[in-house]
């Protein structure tokens, strides 16, 4: 008779890591500064309301920007085949945030889903400079690729200020600066949907991904389509990126932090890690959301600070950890 243990215990961890995402899911929908309890929903028409429009958004637009945004770096980490390369890393979110700024200053009213196309498409053009820059650069060091894309994205994000101040619009991209969900509503956040999709394109050509992080040369001699595998990759990631930040604003080193820490734990297996991954993104972003909520009650501290803060706490880490 097989021996079965295995499986059970991967029932038993899964079971708990379901539990405690729904904990965490809970708290996440009945915390806040307006008391809204379980039983208020039966009774008080005007706290249901405000539940469905604001709260169940909210939490949803948590679990799926931090489960397709560490998707989307563990993604880039392949494509560039270095573990410090994200959206954070490469220039992406300051792409996507020069997207939201080039349709505000040439269709000012303009509506989420057009700023949302600027923002993709100046990600894409961005990603795929970033890997090309990646595959022509000699001097290929852990360290160096992830510097030179954050100096990268210093030089997108002062041209985007340069131009938001000409045209007096300065407070406008405030909002894409520091990732915030506390203005997340119904109607305002169905964007972040297209993470289900994305994820979806990502497992199913995961192995193909895998091989193309291996390298060119292996990747056509085993008469993979490489170019094609790299733009589906990075167009996805494209994707995620701008749809997140549209919705939330940008939200710095998610993407570089889960995977680095969900792959040490339990190896680099594309396919397989791909649901840890989603998984430790949410939960982490949910728990940094409620930290945000309760820090300084009833004020509330953008949830872009707090991960920024543990996320570069975490690469400083893994940089030395490296050396």
């Amino acid at each position: 008779m097989k021996d079965l243990s295995f499986l059970k215990n991967s029932f038993f961890v899964w079971a708990c890591a379901l539990i405690i995402l729904l904990v965490l899911m809970w708290f996440s929908l009945f915390t806040g500064v307006k008391d809204v309890r379980f039983w208020d929903l039966f009774g008080d028409g005007d706290k249901l309301v405000f539940f469905v429009v604001s709260r169940i958004p909210r939490t949803l637009a948590l679990i799926l920007v931090g489960s397709g945004v560490s998707i989307a770096g563990f993604v880039l980490q392949q494509l560039s085949q270095n573990r410090f390369v994200s959206p954070t890393t490469s220039g992406a979110l300051e792409a996507a945030k020069m997207g939201i700024l080039t349709a505000l200053i040439f269709i000012p009213n303009s509506s989420l889903f057009v700023r949302m196309l600027f923002a993709l498409g100046f990600t894409f053009l961005t990603s795929f400079l970033f890997i090309f820059f990646v595959h022509k650069v000699k001097l290929r060091s852990t360290v160096f690729i992830p510097l030179i894309g954050l100096m990268f994205g210093s030089i997108l994000s002062a041209v985007s200020t340069f131009f938001a101040y000409k045209h007096g619009i300065v407070q406008n991209i405030q909002e894409w600066l520091l990732g915030d969900f506390s203005s997340v509503m119904q109607g305002q956040y169905e964007a972040v949907f297209l993470v289900l999709p994305a994820v979806a394109i990502i497992y199913l050509y995961a192995d193909k991904i895998t091989i193309a992080g291996m390298g060119e040369s292996f990747a056509k001699s085993l008469g993979l389509s490489y170019e094609a595998i790299v733009y589906l990759g990075l167009f996805v990631v494209s994707m995620v990126v701008s749809s997140s930040v549209v919705t939330v604003g940008a939200i710095p080193f998610l993407g570089l932090i889960v995977p680095n820490v969900v792959s040490m734990i339990v190896g680099d297996n594309f396919r397989r890690t791909l649901p840890l991954i989603a998984y430790v993104g949410a939960v982490f972003l949910l728990i940094c959301d409620l930290m945000g909520r309760l820090m300084v009650y009833p004020y509330e501290v953008p949830i872009g600070m707090i991960v920024g803060v543990i996320g570069s706490v975490v690469f400083l880490v893994l940089i030395l950890k490296r050396k």
